[in-house]
């Protein structure tokens, strides 16, 4: 940091396995990665390069190489994984993750018909060389699962071997556990993590209202994810409670010995008023 200030929330520190930033890159170029890395990249966990872009995008293993030198892992979004599965092109895939060295990847079934089971047991066999992020929730708005069942799949995702499991958002965040309106889907959330740790989940949460929602409710080190590039700064005073939505969320006016310092505060003026 670039100076001190007390009492502010510990926040873990990287390699972080809570707390977890991660950013979706939507076509960056080189030098807009360069410039994101530069004011940024203490602060970013991951970058995922969305949906599928990373097929598209010019001059791509440079791009990875400016997240490399920053120490970023980077993996390609669920929807290309899915484009791949659709085809029966799966070891195509990992070949194309193996001739950029991605080390991570995403298994999802937002789109896609992919039965659970099948989704397991490619889980089971890539969690073997990769770390495995799987996605759970439907990115069709009208496809409302009961988080009972959310539960289920995210349990057994976790045991099949899911580093982390995503709750899915999209990049626009008014699906899986949002509202269409993009209000927090709350008694589902309550629902997920009373059974499961919340360490283990990365919330998808684009929009500012959602990433403040998230922070209020399980503090600084929550696992945000589909945050733009250009909000990871944000992001971060918000965990650090420097923000106005979160100023009095991480350092409280109605604690005793800070209700001292402003009637000290208080009484000083107030004399030098009198002079």
């Amino acid at each position: 940091m670039s100076f001190h200030l007390s009492n502010l929330p510990e926040r873990s520190q990287k390699p972080r396995n809570t707390g977890i930033t991660l950013a979706i890159d939507t076509g960056y170029s080189v030098r807009q990665a360069e410039d994101f890395c530069d004011v940024a990249s203490h602060h970013v966990d991951i970058v995922k390069l969305g949906w599928g872009t990373s097929y598209v995008t010019a001059n791509l293993k440079d791009k990875l190489a400016v997240y490399r030198n920053h120490d970023i892992p980077v993996y390609f979004g669920g929807t290309l994984f899915e484009a791949y599965l659709l085809r029966d092109e799966l070891g195509k895939y990992l070949k194309f993750l193996d001739r950029y060295d991605i080390n991570y990847l995403e298994v999802s079934n937002g789109t896609i018909r992919l039965s659970e089971h099948k989704k397991l047991d490619i889980i089971r066999d890539l969690s073997r060389n990769y770390n495995v992020l799987s996605e759970v929730g439907s990115k069709n708005p009208d496809d409302i699962m009961p988080p009972y069942k959310w539960v289920k799949i995210i349990e057994n995702e976790l045991d099949a071997g899911s580093w982390k499991v995503i709750c899915e958002a999209r990049e626009s965040g008014t699906v899986g556990v949002f509202r269409p309106n993009g209000e927090v889907r709350s008694g589902l959330i309550e629902e997920i993590t009373d059974q499961i740790s919340k360490d283990n989940l990365i919330f998808e949460a684009p929009q500012k209202d959602q990433q403040i929602w998230f922070i209020k409710k399980f503090g600084s080190n929550v696992n945000l994810g589909n945050i733009k590039p250009d909000e990871v700064i944000s992001v971060e005073t918000l965990r650090l409670g420097l923000r106005g939505d979160t100023l009095l969320d991480f350092y409280s006016l109605d604690s005793p010995e800070n209700q001292h310092h402003l009637f000290r505060d208080d009484q000083s003026d107030s004399s030098q008023e009198n002079l």
